[in-house]
């Protein structure tokens, strides 16, 4: 199951910094100019969940394989990028790829880092580069309504319903507001995810401040803060310098004392990756045992047979029933045998909808 979220915002604002942070790499190069970034790096990496090494210690697991998500660092944004300006048309396909949207915006004053519009500017560098997305959904949408005006002349009842749904998406585009604040009905989805609108993924917004304001952030990410609040979306404090360090140290003790001596209680780079999560509507859940205990990534709101597929088809095809124990009983008594002893593991049927957390063993019969 591939989900991804692509790293997006201006040349020099810490994308590939944050990247490289984030998959422990120098895959991306991160240089004091813009397009340093060509091609777009991915990388995979393993979401944090403190409760997979509990359940692992409690069956004594030989092997513990967390949930990963995909990160693409992608070239950095212009104005005028909608027209094809700087790597404009690149940019726009690459990002029209992704799940989901990391903005990263500059907080930091630095004179030895040039920036684009020459001043640090955060809420009007996220303005830019949202319109530039906006405008490429106008000009795609407006070709897609003319494509299916000329279908929806035969009659059809189901090409006129999304022809008109198609023309409501469009009004709220030319009212200057993004796609994901359109009301899609049930039975327009799926019509509205063939769109393939840029301002319809969801966006996480992630300051990017100085060294020293990781901890309690900075007036330019306050106003971020209050931006993101105001369109229903969230926003992280990090600094990208600080994750990169962070990064470079090995065992994770350095880390601790690191972060200690910053006064913070965990990287910024893992608020990031479980906000990701998140954005995407992802929940996880566990399989344990003495060879190993797993992390399983599955869409919030599956049912049981769908999660049992994330394995292998296979489970999903033969579904029987699922085993479940929630993950706060099996860390409480101590683990399965506790569990089944005090009557918590449940036998669950096809109809079950997985939450976030379940330990289960899935009976299946192909």
């Amino acid at each position: 199951m591939g989900f991804n979220c692509g790293i997006v915002g201006l040349p020099n604002v810490g994308k590939s910094t944050t990247f490289n942070a984030l998959t422990a790499t120098a895959a991306a190069q991160a240089e004091n100019f813009p397009f340093c970034t060509i091609e777009p790096n991915v990388g995979r990496v393993a979401v944090p969940d403190e409760r997979l090494a509990k359940i692992a210690a409690l069956a004594k697991s030989a092997k513990i394989v967390p949930a990963q998500l995909e990160f693409v660092d992608i070239a950095g944004l212009v104005k005028g990028a909608s027209k094809g300006e700087g790597l404009g048309n690149q940019f726009l396909g690459n990002i029209r790829e992704v799940d989901a949207i990391i903005h990263v915006l500059r907080c930091f004053d630095d004179s030895n880092v040039t920036h684009v519009e020459g001043s640090v500017d955060p809420v009007r560098d996220a303005e830019t580069v949202e319109t530039e997305l906006l405008i490429a959904d106008m000009e795609s949408l407006e070709r897609q309504i003319e494509n299916i005006a000329r279908k929806a002349k035969s009659g059809d009842k189901e090409t006129k319903a999304q022809h008109d749904f198609m023309l409501s998406v469009k009004a709220v585009l030319d009212a200057g507001n993004p796609a994901r604040t359109v009301d899609v009905p049930d039975d327009m989805v799926r019509t509205f995810k063939n769109l393939q609108l840029l301002t319809g993924k969801p966006v996480l917004y992630v300051c990017n401040v100085s060294e020293a304001e990781a901890a309690e952030g900075n007036e330019f990410s306050r106003k971020v803060e209050a931006m993101a609040a105001e369109k229903g979306a969230s926003s992280v404090v990090i600094s990208a310098r600080i994750e990169s360090e962070i990064a470079q140290l090995e065992t994770e003790e350095e880390k601790h004392e690191f972060l200690e001596t910053l006064g913070l209680a965990e990287p910024g780079l893992n608020r990031i990756i479980r906000a990701g999560y998140n954005l995407l509507g992802l929940q996880t859940y566990f399989t344990v045992g003495p060879k190993e205990a797993r992390a399983w990534t599955v869409r919030t709101g599956a049912k049981a047979p769908e999660a049992a597929g994330v394995i292998h088809t296979d489970f999903e095809k033969g579904f029987i029933k699922a085993e479940v124990i929630s993950i706060e009983d099996y860390i409480n008594l101590g683990g399965e045998h506790a569990c089944k002893e005090a009557g918590k593991m449940r036998q669950e049927g096809k109809e079950y909808l997985v939450h976030d957390g379940d330990v289960v063993l899935f009976r299946f019969n192909v």
